[in-house]
C-alpha cells in the first residue's frame, strides 16, 4: 500500500445541512418491479441538485448550504429579543467541546465574520440550515416571536409566504434578506427544533478541490410541509423512508453521496418519528462527532475509511492526501476485522456507485447510533 498518492491545498468552506424527518400516514403503493417497502412511520426530505451544479451535480441531498456572514450577524439579536439572549438563546446547556481530528486551515469560528459580538456557532449554523431550507425547498421553519413553548414535541413549518418566488430570489441574492423576511412575518428561525446530529468533512480526492466542514442537524416535524424546489440549485424533491431511499439508490433512481448514504442508513434504526424524536432529545447534551473520511483507492473501487476503522489514521498528512493500493477491495476486506467504512465497488468515477455497501463493527460514541452493516447491488463483500 502506498501513502499518500496526491497532495494539494483545498478550498475550505463551512456549511450546515438539515435532515428533515416528517411523520407520514399516507399509503405508499408498491412499485410493480419490487415489493412494498417497510412502512416506517416517517419520511425524509431529499432534494435533487441540478446537473449544472459544481458540487454533487444531480445528487439527492438534504437541504443545506454554505454559512454566510448574514447568518452570524448581530442584527438577529433584535429579532430574538426580549425573550432569547446570547449565548445560548434558550437552547439549553452547551454540549461538551471535544478535541476533533483534523484541525482545518482557515476554518475558524470567526472566519466568516470577525466581529467578536457575532452570533455563536450553535446559533449561526442553525440559522444557516433554516435559511437554506427556505432557499432550496421553500420550507419555512419559523416560530412566532415570543417565549419558547415548554413542550419539545415535533414542530411544524409555516405556510409559504406571499410572493414566495420573490422572497427566495431576494434571499439568494443577499442572505441578509432572510432576516427581513422573518421580521416581516414577526417570527424567528425555529432554532430550538434543530437537534445536533453529526458533522462531516469532505475528504480529499483531488488537489484544489472544493471541500466543506458541514454540521448536520435533525429536525422532526409532525407532517411533511409543501416543498417548492427553486429550480435553480434544486430541480426535484421527494419524501422517502430510509428503506425507500435505499431501494431508489439500488435501482439507480437516485444518487447519494457517501455521507447521505450513511445518514439514511443510520435513520433506518428508527421505526417511527416518535422514536427518532425521543432519541434526538435524549442525547441532546452529548453533542456530535465530526468525521473526515480518508479515501483508499483500491484496484477496483474506493473505500471511505471512518474514525474507529482499523485502517483509519489520525495523521494530518491525510488532510490533503489519499491512500492507494494495488489490491482489490475484496482482498482488503478479507484482511480486516474492525470496520467503520463505506465501500464503493467499481467506483473511481463520480456517480458510478455499483455495489455500494457499509461495514460497521465498532461501537457508537456519545449515546449515538451507527448504521447496521449493509451490502447492496452485486458486491460480494
Amino acid at each position: 500500500m502506498s501513502v499518500p498518492v496526491r497532495a494539494g491545498p483545498s478550498n475550505w468552506r463551512r456549511a450546515a445541512t438539515l435532515v428533515l424527518a416528517a411523520g407520514w400516514t399516507r399509503p405508499v403503493p408498491a412499485a410493480p418491479s419490487r415489493p412494498q417497502p417497510p412502512a416506517e412511520g416517517f419520511r425524509v426530505l431529499l432534494l435533487q441538485r441540478s446537473a449544472s451544479q459544481g458540487f454533487l451535480p444531480g445528487a439527492h441531498v438534504f437541504p443545506g448550504g454554505v454559512l454566510e456572514a448574514a447568518d452570524r450577524s448581530t442584527d438577529w439579536l433584535r429579532l430574538f429579543a426580549p425573550h432569547h439572549w446570547p449565548p445560548r438563546f434558550g437552547l439549553g446547556p452547551a454540549p461538551p467541546q471535544r478535541a476533533a481530528f483534523p484541525v482545518l486551515p482557515n476554518v475558524r469560528p470567526g472566519a466568516v465574520d470577525e466581529d467578536a459580538a457575532a452570533l455563536p456557532d450553535d446559533i449561526a449554523f442553525r440559522i444557516c440550515a433554516i435559511r437554506e431550507a427556505f432557499e432550496e425547498a421553500g420550507v419555512l421553519l419559523l416560530r412566532p416571536r415570543g417565549p419558547r413553548p415548554p413542550d419539545q414535541a415535533p414542530g411544524c413549518a409555516l405556510a409559504p409566504p406571499p410572493a414566495l418566488a420573490d422572497w427566495r430570489a431576494r434571499v439568494r441574492r443577499d442572505p441578509r434578506h432572510f432576516l427581513s423576511l422573518c421580521a416581516e412575518l414577526d417570527c424567528t428561525p425555529d432554532i430550538w427544533a434543530l437537534r445536533d446530529w453529526s458533522g462531516w468533512i469532505t475528504p480529499f480526492s483531488r488537489p484544489g478541490g472544493r471541500r466543506f466542514e458541514t454540521t448536520f442537524f435533525l429536525c422532526c416535524l409532525n407532517e411533511p410541509p409543501p416543498v417548492f424546489p427553486d429550480l435553480v440549485e434544486v430541480v426535484d424533491c421527494q419524501w422517502s423512508s430510509p428503506s425507500e431511499a435505499i431501494e431508489s439508490l439500488i435501482s439507480k433512481e437516485v444518487l447519494l453521496a457517501p455521507p447521505q448514504f450513511y445518514e439514511i442508513r443510520r435513520l433506518g434504526n428508527f421505526a417511527s418519528l416518535s422514536d427518532l424524536h425521543k432519541f434526538s432529545l435524549d442525547r441532546e447534551s452529548e453533542g456530535t462527532e465530526r468525521w473526515m473520511p480518508i479515501i483508499l483507492f483500491t484496484a477496483d473501487g474506493t473505500i471511505h475509511l471512518l474514525p474507529g476503522d482499523e485502517m483509519y489514521s489520525e495523521d494530518s498528512n491525510f488532510l490533503e492526501n489519499c491512500m492507494s493500493t494495488g489490491k482489490k477491495t475484496e482482498e482488503i476486506m478479507n484482511e480486516g476485522k474492525t470496520f467503520h467504512r463505506i465501500v464503493l465497488c467499481n467506483s473511481h468515477n463520480y456517480g458510478d456507485y455499483t455495489g455500494y455497501s457499509i461495514h460497521v463493527t465498532v461501537l457508537p460514541k456519545y449515546k449515538h447510533v451507527y448504521p447496521k452493516s449493509f451490502v447492496m447491488g452485486k458486491s460480494r463483500l
